[in-house]
């Protein structure tokens, strides 16, 4: 039997005054390997340079024409009925200049006149966010779906999510980017009749249908924020102990990190977003004392607002850690971009006081070349491949030796009596050395100093 054919899809980009080629052309090929993961194979781009991105159908009429060529659609947005324009969107559309219907990047852009043999799209992606009236305007020109990338970005979220928690997370997010475009949904109009919950015979299915979203929101929120409490009763009782979060681009190698520090059994797949969900292990391994990984949510351009928010619970965690490690993919050419968007979104939750480690990863895909450039650019970065087991050591060492410059050496004096007390030294602390005679054991360690001082408590009992 034959494994059907991904569904094709078109992408449409504007290049605003303010947007160089190169952003635009990593812009859209971020937005080509969401569309890939969301299960789409991209056959085309049409891009046009624009004044703004805010026109009817973004859009001017010859590349609205050219989109339809891939779609079948019309290439036209008139509608089946005619809706009285306001003033000001109509003196926008007159004042909207000919010239710029056709891109000046033309030669550039090297798209096809017609689709060929089953390259036909089934849908249209954007890359940037649409209003409800443009993502209706396309639908009608180009005559199959439309999504921009807010949507792409949301849609992957709903299938990855695999915890309660992201779950809900991901719901919130999708219903905020659903409620404003409702009122596109071509209904809305009849009249519903009264009954128990209802405002009365006045109320509109379109009415109806925000009040009903409004008050899934509030439930959502409500289990949320019980599922938050719970993450942080988690987190106090971690308080004392030493945490270690990796944090970057969505499918900078963090997982794979995750999976070959701590030994566990970490989803790894070459997809964006394949990990939602915080991730807790020790290293492996286990060191004294103990330290625990995290991987947390992948970041990216453009992160939709909403999910930043929706996903603050789990970002906390990155928050509340004591060391956070940013990890880059070192083979791509924009991870520099990519660690200021992760330095952003990071400073919305509160990390940025978290001390820090730069993990430029993938090392194994750079020339000679570009690692001693990359090691001079980064002096104080670790430079590493998750298939290396020195590299792994490295990274290993470097994080104790982090932990470690705040810890005390100190001898402790324990009697043969308070064996509870040396089951505890073994597991928070580092032994250097042990020494027994006939009244005890003198042992050496090294520890924080928040673990000596319990210690020794319970020793002067």
């Amino acid at each position: 039997m034959s494994k059907p054919s991904q569904p094709n899809a078109v992408l449409v980009a504007i290049r605003t005054p303010r947007v160089t080629v190169e952003d635009l052309d990593s812009s859209l090929q971020e937005l080509t390997r969401l569309v890939t993961t969301l299960g789409y194979h991209v056959v085309s781009r049409v891009m046009q340079k624009r004044s703004s991105d805010k026109y009817a159908a973004v859009l001017g009429q010859g590349k609205l024409a050219e989109l339809a060529r891939w779609t079948g659609g019309s290439g036209k947005i008139e509608s089946a009925f005619e809706r009285p324009k306001h003033k000001a969107a109509s003196k926008f559309e007159a004042e909207e200049p000919d010239v710029e219907e056709e891109s000046e990047d033309e030669s550039d852009d090297a798209i096809e006149a017609a689709p060929g043999p089953g390259e036909q799209a089934q849908i249209v992606i954007v890359d940037c966010d649409l209003s409800p009236s443009q993502l209706k305007n396309l639908e009608r020109a180009a005559g199959v779906p439309v999504l921009d990338r807010t949507g792409v970005i949301i849609e992957i979220f709903s299938r990855h999510a695999r915890t309660r928690a992201a779950r809900l997370q991901v719901e919130i997010a999708r219903l905020n980017y659903l409620a404003p475009r409702l009122r596109e949904s071509g209904g809305g109009s009849e009249r519903q009749g009264g009954g128990v919950g209802g405002k009365g015979a006045g109320e509109t299915s379109l009415e109806l249908d925000k009040r009903r979203i409004r008050d899934r929101l509030k439930e959502l929120r409500t289990e949320l924020a019980a599922i938050g409490d719970e993450h942080q009763t988690r987190r106090a009782r971690r308080e004392h102990e030493l945490t270690v979060a990796l944090v970057g681009y969505t499918n900078a190698g963090k997982s794979s990190l995750m999976r070959a520090m701590t030994g566990s059994e970490v989803l790894v797949a070459d997809k964006l977003f394949a990990t939602l969900d915080t991730t807790i292990r020790p290293l492996y391994p286990e060191t004294r004392p103990k330290v625990l990984l995290s991987d947390t949510v992948g970041f990216i351009k453009k992160l939709p607002h909403d999910l930043v928010a929706s996903f603050k619970s789990t970002l906390d965690e990155a928050a509340s850690a004591s060391l956070l490690l940013f990890v880059v993919d070192a083979s791509d050419p924009s991870f520099r971009s990519q660690l200021d968007v992760t330095r952003k979104v990071l400073a919305e939750v509160g990390a940025t006081e978290v001390p820090s480690l730069l993990v430029l990863n993938k090392r194994d895909r750079l020339s000679p070349d570009e690692l001693a450039a990359l090691k001079a650019e980064y002096p104080e970065a670790i430079v590493l491949s998750t298939r290396n087991k020195d590299d792994l050591q490295a990274l290993r060492e470097r994080i104790m030796g982090y932990f470690e410059s705040d810890m005390l050496d100190e001898e402790l004096r324990i009697p043969f009596t308070a064996q509870a007390v040396v089951a505890e030294i073994r597991a928070k602390m580092r032994i250097l050395s042990e020494e027994y005679d006939a009244e005890g054991l003198t042992i050496r360690v090294r520890s924080t100093p928040e673990n000596l001082t319990a210690i020794k408590k319970k020793l002067a009992r």
